[in-house]
């Protein structure tokens, strides 16, 4: 069964997407930070999308010109977000972006105001969770890729019937897993999650389950969200691939959200109840 219907757009110029991000010169090594983006740069290229890179010192003409023009939104990783956003002191935050968390809500807001496809990676996961009213575990032991070269790896379980399990396997959307990289030091758990978000995959910790992939709850809004990074390709497995050209899809006028079918969200079984919200 299909996940998208047969009449999307698929021609036509393409799609323009804007990548929320770091000033390199900012950062203490600017050239990784200018490699890491280059990843963002290409998978999105390479998918058929118009990247338009829009860091935290851009102006605000700037930004007014790449929200008005964006089909799609891209939240990339990066540091962590001010836990002020969702009510909670310093309690092992670090690498704050104020100026980044004030891009990315304005960049937030936009796309929502317009029924933009966002699609939140890493950091981005935890920004879009926050920007919808949820929080984070502010720090995780023994989680994060310590040494540049070999990522971390662990299992992450996708979620029956859920639109991310569809996009990477189209032909068994009954859930599974894959083994995925980690970068991050954060995390959300069940009871962080957002109202109007749904759970779409978890990886085991030894400080209980984490939540590493959401999804919007209104199946007419193509909302993601992964904790690991998929643009990094000697890391992640091939059915992420999907993933982008199924969101650069989604970012054409004209389409409805991918991944998001009716008759496909019907017609499969969950053996295990989502929610659009934390259960206490």
């Amino acid at each position: 069964m299909p996940i998208v219907s047969s009449n999307r757009v698929t021609g036509g110029p393409p799609p323009k997407i804007v990548i929320t991000c770091r000033t390199p010169e900012w950062d203490s090594d600017p050239d990784r930070i200018r490699a890491n983006q280059r990843h963002y740069v290409e998978v999105l290229r390479g998918a058929g999308a118009e990247p338009i890179l829009l860091n935290d010192s851009s102006t605000g003409d700037e930004r007014g010109t790449a929200f008005a023009e964006m089909d799609g939104l891209l939240l990339s990783g990066g540091g962590d977000l001010d836990p002020a956003l969702y009510g909670q002191p310093i309690d092992g935050s670090r690498g704050l972006e104020p100026e980044r968390d004030q891009l990315e809500k304005a960049a937030w807001d936009a796309a929502k105001a317009g029924h933009k496809p966002v699609l939140g990676i890493c950091r981005g996961l935890q920004a879009l969770n926050v920007f919808s009213g949820g929080s984070l575990v502010q720090h995780l032991e023994g989680h994060r890729t310590m040494q540049r070269t070999v990522p971390a790896m662990h299992p992450l379980r996708l979620h029956p019937g859920s639109r991310l399990a569809r996009i990477l396997r189209p032909s068994d959307p009954a859930g599974g897993m894959v083994r995925v990289n980690s970068y991050h030091h954060q995390g959300v758990r069940a009871a962080d999650v957002a109202p109007g978000l749904l759970v779409a995959g978890t990886s085991p910790h030894r400080d209980g389950e984490l939540v590493e992939a959401l999804e919007s709850a209104d199946p007419d809004e193509f909302v993601i969200g992964v904790q690991c990074h998929p643009e990094r390709a000697d890391s992640t497995p091939p059915e992420f691939a999907r993933l982008w050209t199924v969101f650069v899809d989604a970012c054409r006028p004209g389409n409805r959200p991918l991944g998001q079918a009716r008759p496909m969200e019907t017609a499969l079984p969950s053996s295990s109840p989502r929610r659009a919200a934390a259960e206490p």
